[in-house]
């Protein structure tokens, strides 16, 4: 990346005394150009400050003083107007002169809106721009096989950048603030309970399918690069149609600028530790993190108890009591009892009662007769037999197997023998119908190749399905027990790698 020195004097317009009015002319500037005036004169700008947001009404001279600092600082040019025709010298000494925004003007104006744009901003992962970037893969490809559309490929190859730059800075942004949060003290402790379990749904509402999304991403990387990275420059270059310019190196600055960004991408999505991985497990340790957090807060949310404490307050009992008679029955009240052996029973579910509710609020716990006598609380008798349990192994094992062979018929059933159309298969049981969905669900959510078909296989790689898209616009209706499917006439292979019953080609009906 080539070192650029920012000009010391770029941005001292935006300090001392008169910093908001010298930032209230440059926005007039800035306002103009978006209407495509290149040049304002003194009325014009005196005219137009209202606009922006300038309260009152500046004297003239303020005006010129203004123009003439910021002409110091080289980000306002003056010129003179020539093409106008004067009536009076009063008319030619103000409408003489023109005053128009330098680059170095307009960036230092983009500069502070830039800053104040991420000052007032709020970071964000959005599972939609992962979405927006393989579309852009995905079109890239397609593009980069037809001829005579370099500016279409340049737009996708804008819109693609643009999408990275949203998705780190967001990025970037949101895990700073999730760190701050982190970090944060001091705030009610409702609120920020609320904030804390807010962020870790968010999180995991990230997280779903973030893998699915990442690997249709680096799909689409692969299939750009067969086609060549340098290619695709070319040709959005020649889609950009650049002004001439007299800068000899302005073409090779603005490829290299192009690999820059490709390689970023790149950094993202690929090579052996990638961002969106670093990503991953960053936001796996937040999760985890901020529950520990959660349950630290729920925990101090709960009165603490301790023998000390008691002592404590029954000590204020006691030098509180108005006679002596009062001290005896409170003596007896906390020391005379019988021994409280039942003070261990707990409720049959104790996750029903609240641990900081009173002994009076609850329900009673059944205590045992035994228990005052002889301190047990139910009486022992001689240890039962040991349950022979190998009836209930032998049926279990007869239906993890009937279980097994179910699903090996289901995969037999399913196992076409080559490609075949959705529409050919006809009539199944409702249980492999939900197999088969279960398999173009899987073929659907996966990038399809440069052939245009989509590849998937089950959890425990027994099965695979090559699903093609549709030569017609037909549409193919499966029977069940349970109604009627219908959807793309698809061609599939199912393809049983262990099938035990051979595999066969559905007849159309």
């Amino acid at each position: 990346m080539e070192r650029v020195r920012v000009p010391p004097e770029m941005f001292r317009f935006a300090t001392g005394e008169s910093a908001d009015f010298h930032t209230a002319v440059l926005s007039v500037f800035a306002e103009a150009a978006e209407r495509l005036e290149t040049a304002l004169g003194l009325d014009d700008v005196l005219a137009r400050l209202g606009s922006v947001g300038w309260l009152g009404t500046p004297g003239e001279d303020a005006l010129i003083a203004a123009l003439t600092r910021l002409r110091e600082l080289r980000l306002v040019d003056v010129v003179q107007n020539h093409a106008e025709n004067y009536r009076t010298a009063r008319e030619y000494e103000r409408r003489n002169l023109q005053y128009s925004l330098t680059k170095r003007g307009e960036a230092a104006f983009a500069g502070v809106v830039r800053a104040m744009e991420v000052l007032s901003a709020t970071g964000a992962l959005q599972t939609a721009v992962l979405d927006a970037i393989a579309d852009r893969l995905a079109e890239l490809h397609r593009l980069l096989g037809s001829p005579g559309a370099d500016r279409k490929v340049f737009t996708t190859l804008t819109e693609l950048e643009g999408h990275l730059d949203g998705l780190r800075s967001n990025t970037a942004r949101f895990t700073a603030e999730l760190h701050r949060l982190l970090r944060a003290d001091g705030a009610e402790l409702a609120t920020f309970r609320e904030v804390k379990a807010a962020t870790v749904a968010y999180l995991e509402e990230f997280l779903t399918n973030l893998d699915q999304r990442a690997h249709a991403i680096r799909s689409g990387i692969d299939l750009v690069e067969d086609f060549g990275v340098a290619r695709l420059h070319h040709r959005a270059l020649r889609g950009a149609e650049l002004p001439p310019a007299g800068d000899d190196d302005s073409v090779p600055r603005w490829l290299r600028h192009r690999r820059t960004r490709w390689e970023g991408l790149r950094n993202w999505f690929h090579g052996d530790d990638p961002n969106v991985d670093r990503l991953h497990q960053q936001a796996r340790r937040a999760i985890v993190t901020l529950l520990q957090v959660l349950d630290r807060i729920t925990e101090s949310r709960r009165r603490s108890s301790s023998a000390a404490a008691d002592f404590r307050e029954l000590a204020r009992w006691f030098a509180h009591a108005p006679a002596e008679a009062d001290l005896h029955r409170l003596w007896a009240t906390a020391f005379g009892l019988a021994s409280a052996r039942h003070a261990h029973l707990t409720h049959p579910d104790p996750d029903l009662h609240a641990t900081t509710a009173t002994w009076r609020e609850t329900e009673s716990v059944p205590v045992s007769a035994l228990l005052r006598t002889s301190g047990r609380t139910e009486r022992f008798t001689r240890t039962g037999k040991v349950r022979d349990v190998a009836a209930i192994r032998a049926e279990r094992a007869r239906a993890a197997l009937r279980q097994q062979l179910e699903m090996q018929a289901a995969w037999d059933m399913l196992d076409t023998g080559g490609p075949v159309r959705l529409s050919q298969i006809g009539e199944l049981p409702f249980d492999v119908f939900t197999r088969l969905l279960d398999l173009l669900g899987r073929a659907l959510a996966t990038a399809p190749d440069s052939t245009g078909a989509r590849r998937a296989v089950t959890a425990d790689g027994r099965v695979e399905i090559v699903l093609r898209p549709p030569a017609t616009d037909a549409t193919a209706r499966l029977r069940t027990p349970r109604g009627v499917f219908s959807g793309p006439d698809y061609q599939v292979e199912i393809t049983a790698v262990e099938s035990g019953g051979g595999r066969r080609q559905r007849a159309a009906r």
